[in-house]
């Protein structure tokens, strides 16, 4: 008669711990936003994406990121390569099958190679997008796709707020959107322009995607709040004089690149403890805990 119990309350204990690994982290939001955000490119938007550039993208991250665990002792996680290859496919366009996939190597050959105090320096998408597209004519960061429909923008900033909250960052994406409104406002005011102006160019898509999904990457960014924030600034601030007197449409992509050497300074500046993703190994809650845990989780 002890039989069934057991099984349920082995069976509740699994469910509970692969629960806790699901919600607590933000990579698994991430990732399903950044695929939702492809699939609604392809049906709404009428992205020209070929299937060949997404599967590089994808493909190349993924061997790449399990032969520099190899190669390093350490055990393979495909999570944030398949972050940083789908911001690939949404960002980088290129004509080319072998540039998409030195951009996907690039991805995680940055993350394992270029490093300051167990830290990588560069967003590993960043890097590579940045890197391709100086390297080669055939390849350009496409952020005007996604134009520039309230509500889209609306729908962007409520899924990049969850995402930001969960991996703790939102005060950085926060801290970069008011400093870059201030800036276009001030501008326009500056120059006698309409709000409206800048009220468009703040509705942008990719400057959303750009804020809630690549400047907010915990592992690439300081480790303290204050650091955070003057990271914000810096990157606002270039961002906004590359897109206003260079022309640079992507100016907040190549921005984040540039103030990428920053972020060791700025640790050591404001030391703050290492942040790490959630582990795949969950304490073990007491007995009797299991459905209050999994009912207090959000």
């Amino acid at each position: 008669m002890s039989t069934l119990p057991n099984l349920h309350h082995k069976y509740g204990r699994a469910f509970v711990k692969w629960w806790r690994v699901l919600v607590l982290d933000p990579r698994h939001y991430q990732i399903a936003i950044l695929s939702s955000l492809i699939v609604l490119g392809l049906i709404r938007y009428g992205f020209s994406l070929p299937w060949w550039h997404a599967a590089a993208s994808i493909g190349g991250a993924l061997s790449s990121q399990l032969l520099f665990s190899k190669l390093f002792g350490v055990r393979f996680d495909g999570r944030s390569p398949l972050i940083s290859s789908l911001s690939l496919t949404l960002l980088l366009r290129t004509g080319s099958v072998w540039i998409s996939l030195l951009a996907a190597c690039l991805v995680v050959a940055s993350k394992f190679l270029i490093r300051v105090r167990g830290k990588h320096v560069f967003n590993p998408a960043n890097f590579a997008i940045v890197t391709v597209a100086l390297l080669f004519s055939g390849a350009w960061v496409s952020p005007g796709q996604w134009g520039t429909a309230p509500i889209l923008a609306l729908w962007l900033a409520g899924l990049g707020m969850l995402v930001t909250t969960k991996a703790k960052s939102f005060d950085l994406t926060a801290g970069f959107l008011v400093s870059y409104a201030v800036l276009l406002v001030g501008r326009a005011l500056y120059l006698g322009d309409p709000l409206t102006i800048p009220l468009h160019q703040f509705q942008s898509g990719a400057l959303l995607i750009f804020a809630f999904f690549m400047i907010s990457d915990p592992m690439t960014t300081p480790s303290a709040t204050k650091g955070r924030l003057v990271y914000a600034l810096c990157v606002a601030g270039v961002g906004f004089v590359l897109s206003t007197f260079f022309y640079q449409s992507a100016g907040v992509i190549y921005a984040l690149l540039l103030c990428a050497p920053l972020v060791p300074v700025l640790d050591l500046i404001f030391p703050a403890k290492l942040y790490h993703w959630p582990q795949r190994s969950t304490p073990k809650p007491k007995q009797g805990e299991y459905y209050e845990n999994l009912t207090s989780l959000s």
